[in-house]
């Protein structure tokens, strides 16, 4: 899944910044494909969050985060430097629905019926 998480600028456009955040993220290039719009959902926080589907192949214990740098401990005056991510996985549907961000679990439902739309449309290519 390709997603935009971060700040981006109104200038930007957010299937741009879903790109840029997916190889910060994760170390691996957008190379192509057929992207699917998952739409966007809104946490809590106010934060909006767009996503796209693309299949693809990248393997988990590949992915190589960008690092950010904070003050740890707390209140120590000492920076660090931090993974933006600290792992990735692969699960299956069920799996991600109990793993992910509860609020973004409206990307998993809508991805799961882009496929099975897409699966039915295969079995029967004649149907509308």
């Amino acid at each position: 899944m390709v997603y935009s998480q971060g700040e981006y600028e109104a200038e930007e456009d957010p299937l741009s910044a879903a790109k840029r955040e997916f190889q910060e993220e994760t170390g691996f290039v957008f190379t192509g494909g057929e992207l699917k719009a998952l739409s966007e959902v809104k946490l809590s926080s106010g934060k909006v969050i767009t996503a796209w589907a693309v299949e693809g192949d990248c393997e988990a214990t590949a992915m190589r985060s960008n690092q950010f740098s904070m003050e740890w401990p707390p209140k120590s005056g000492k920076m660090q430097e931090f993974p933006e991510v600290d792992r990735a996985s692969w699960f299956t549907l069920p799996d991600a629905h109990e793993k992910i961000h509860s609020s973004q679990r409206e990307f998993l439902s809508r991805l799961e019926a882009i496929v099975k739309r897409a699966a039915a449309t295969s079995a029967n290519p004649n149907e509308p």
